[in-house]
């Protein structure tokens, strides 16, 4: 168990410490439950788990959606995968209505330092790096954090009835560090977005972009996406990627892929495969 101490309800407070998340444990600091553990005879960590908040559900955003080729180079890139110089992909691009697509639930996202997944019937998965909308009720922007629309490619190039199989699985969406509100992020078109893919010690992909190239306006996607599809509050909209990851630079076990965004952060995580 890892022990330390947050700050809570303004207060110096004791708390376990699991993976990317703190559970506080209410009206004690370290020093205090350290004490109350000895006076009772009780083991340090059986006291903490019994005193501390319960274990919030990992289940959240409450949906997540996806946006496609609302920049030029995504929908250039998945035309030219099939083949085609002038596709339905490059329509996608600049006719009214946005491509939209159910990315999942909370349950295939991951926060930072967990693991996102190559799909183990996949070749080529990449990293999609990307602005993420959190919205309240009736599509209100919340505020915004980074999402990456981890992909298999591979799988969508051989059909694209195939998209949801090679969007939509267990560690297929990455969101944090952390979502700055809207009041503090008042241009989202101003942005500039970077991804690493490294591999040991040694880059094997790095690529920059801005979302001054976002095609679309966000409230474009929102009106769209609200339109007899009413999402939960809570939930997030992944607005389209910018930087195009090559087949060379397939995400393999063990990658770690770094995307950072400044005002917002870095959200950083490991690749894995699953089954």
């Amino acid at each position: 168990m890892r022990l330390g101490q947050v700050r809570w309800n303004g207060a110096v407070t004791a708390a376990i410490f699991e993976n990317s998340h703190a559970r506080a444990i209410p009206d004690y600091n370290l020093y205090e439950l350290i004490c109350r553990a000895e006076q009772q005879g009780v083991p340090l960590p059986e006291l903490a788990r019994r005193l501390a908040t319960p274990q919030r559900r990992a289940d959240t955003p409450r949906e997540v959606w996806g946006a496609g080729c609302t920049y030029e180079s995504s929908a250039t890139f998945r035309d030219a995968e099939h083949g085609t110089r002038e596709g339905f992909y490059a329509h996608a691009h600049r006719d009214e209505r946005p491509e939209l697509f159910f990315k999942g639930t909370g349950r295939i996202c991951v926060g930072p330092g967990q693991d996102i997944g190559i799909r183990v019937d996949s070749r080529f998965t990449a990293p999609e790096p990307e602005l993420a909308v959190v919205l309240g009720a009736r599509g209100k922007v919340l505020g915004y954090t980074i999402g990456n629309d981890v992909s298999a490619w591979d799988i969508e190039r051989e059909n694209p009835l195939y998209l949801p199989q090679s969007k939509s699985y267990t560690g297929a969406c990455a969101l944090g560090p952390v979502i700055v509100t809207a009041d503090q992020l008042s241009d989202p078109y101003n942005l500039h977005m970077s991804c690493t893919v490294r591999r040991g010690h040694k880059v094997i992909f790095s690529g920059e972009t801005t979302t001054a190239s976002l095609h679309r306006k966000i409230e474009t996607l929102i009106e769209f996406l609200l339109r007899a599809n009413p999402v939960p509050t809570a939930s997030v909209l992944l607005t389209g990627t910018g930087i195009i990851v090559p087949h060379e630079a397939a995400l393999a076990e063990g990658d770690v892929v770094t995307i950072r965004v400044p005002p917002i952060g870095e959200l950083s995580n490991p690749a894995a495969v699953v089954k």
